[in-house]
């Protein structure tokens, strides 16, 4: 256990690092002291851990009276994290050697970035294994659900001798495997997710909220039609399954929304962030300042849904607003973590150190590579997304047909059956549907999360990947009834 909780937050450490040592490489370009910038990193709420080691330091320094080069020293003995303990040590090292400071971390950054590039192509491989691993467990299930319909058909279509069928229902197992089995497998694998995909976005509890008013009111719909008398008829016209997919759909539509309104303003956000950091460093360049820089970069085209936001920076720069309070107002509009983090780099650098030219240019560059990580990681998770459709056809198709294909063969064979014995087939036939389409529902939040980060933007694929299921079922179901009766004919 104690283990687990070191290499989580060194995981943490590790994620938080590159930013922290990019706010300390900016500040030393524009001549503050590293200790000076652990006093600023106080204040950094957006990197917790870092922020953590920082209030812990500078009380060991201001009140124990420890010097600051053996305080780093020691909580570069005590880390979990290989890089930040190199980070540390390395800095101490320098400083004790006499080096040029900003050259260290220069080349420290350069070296973090490069091990945190080569880290997101594991953890993409790593995704994609378990996507693999994943979508062999429903290929697992798949063969359960057509053993069990190959085994059950035996049984259903005994007859006693009375004319009855020897089980007029699915059996208990059934509902094991189709509510608690199957849903606990990719419970188990969404939270395997969690653990190696981390989100670009914060505070995306609205979105879950949209979701519990729909939830409710739609599980009381599909329970009101699948256990009241009255509601039968409805069932009978409509289909279970047709109304459970319906009342999953409308679970995820306003979610979806709410989502999607976040979603398309950050990602066109970190896409324009490093090129808007850019401009503002080739303004400096040419003597104009920190201020007008950032006006002379606002006024630029091409920056999409993020032109919005620095328009309303512009205009409260040039009223003389603060830039710290531009920065806070920011953060009301803007939820991704790597923008935030960026701005609040600019503006400390603006604020404590002028706004030097070398400072900029390190921020801007390096902004630029995390821009290239972050869509490589994208480039090479989307083709899971079209798994996750063939893997929700390929069950739909391949479990109904098995199953269609027994009870047509036994008209064929056993016209004198019972109708209970056709009774158990239908229900059972309309069992493994809906456990198909919650499972199909449930996977779109597991790609949601490999492929965005957050089980926020699996709303979206599970209303698509439960309507494609759905789809899929009727489909196989009319395909087989055509074929029968031409074969009839």
């Amino acid at each position: 256990m104690l283990k687990l909780i070191s290499g989580e937050k060194s995981e943490e450490i590790d994620r938080e690092l590159p930013f922290a040592v990019m706010m300390f490489t900016t500040l030393a370009a524009s001549g503050v002291t590293l200790y000076e910038s652990w006093k600023k990193m106080r204040d950094v709420h957006l990197l917790p851990k870092i922020q953590k080691d920082a209030e812990d330091m500078v009380r060991q320094v201001e009140v124990l009276g420890y010097d600051p080069l053996t305080v780093m020293h020691r909580k570069a003995e005590k880390t979990t994290s290989k890089l930040y303990r190199d980070f540390l040590a390395g800095f101490v090292s320098s400083v004790r050697s006499g080096s040029n400071v900003v050259s260290f971390l220069k080349s420290k950054l350069r070296s973090i970035l490069e091990v945190q590039s080569a880290a997101a192509t594991r953890s993409i491989e790593k995704l994609g294994t378990l996507v693999e691993v994943y979508a062999v467990m429903l290929i697992v299930i798949l063969c359960t659900y057509i053993l069990y319909v190959v085994i059950s058909s035996s049984s259903l279509f005994e007859l006693t001798p009375t004319g009855a069928a020897a089980s007029s229902a699915p059996q208990p197992f059934v509902y094991i495997l189709v509510f608690l089995i199957m849903p606990s497998i990719s419970i188990s694998f969404m939270a395997v997710a969690h653990k190696a995909r981390k989100c670009n976005l914060i505070s995306l509890s609205p979105v879950y909220r949209k979701a519990i008013i729909p939830a409710l009111s739609a599980l009381g719909l599909f329970m009101l039609v699948a256990l009241v008398p009255q509601m039968q008829s409805v069932m009978e016209i409509v289909g279970l399954p047709a109304i459970l997919t319906l009342c999953l759909i409308v679970v995820s539509v306003l979610p979806t929304i709410a989502y999607y309104k976040i979603a398309v303003v950050n990602i066109a956000a970190e896409e324009s962030m490093p090129s808007f950091l850019r401009d503002v460093t080739e303004a400096r360049k040419i003597g104009l300042s920190p201020e007008k820089s950032i006006i002379h970069a606002s006024k630029r085209r091409g920056y999409g849904r993020f032109s919005g936001l620095l328009e309303r920076v512009r205009s409260q720069i040039e009223w003389g607003v603060a830039l710290k309070r531009i920065f806070a107002n920011i953060r009301r509009k803007i939820q991704s973590w790597p923008v935030l983090i960026h701005f609040f780099i600019l503006v400390e650098t603006i604020e404590v150190g002028g706004g030097s030219a070398n400072a900029l240019e390190i921020l801007a560059e390096y902004s630029e590579k995390n821009k290239d990580i972050e869509v490589n990681k994208r480039s090479l998770l989307k083709p899971y997304i079209i798994l996750a459709f063939i893997w929700s056809i390929l069950i739909a198709l391949t479990t109904t047909i098995v199953a269609l294909t027994i009870y047509v063969l036994a008209q064929i064979s056993l016209p004198g059956m019972a109708q209970a014995s056709f009774d158990a087939m239908q229900q059972q036939i309309t069992l493994f549907s809906i456990g198909i389409i919650i499972q199909c529902w449930m996977s779109g939040f597991f790609i949601g999360k490999i492929n965005e980060g957050t089980f926020a933007a699996g709303f979206k694929y599970s209303a698509m990947l439960a309507a494609t299921a759905y789809v899929s079922l009727i489909m196989s179901q009319h395909f087989l009834a055509g074929l029968y009766t031409l074969g009839s004919a």
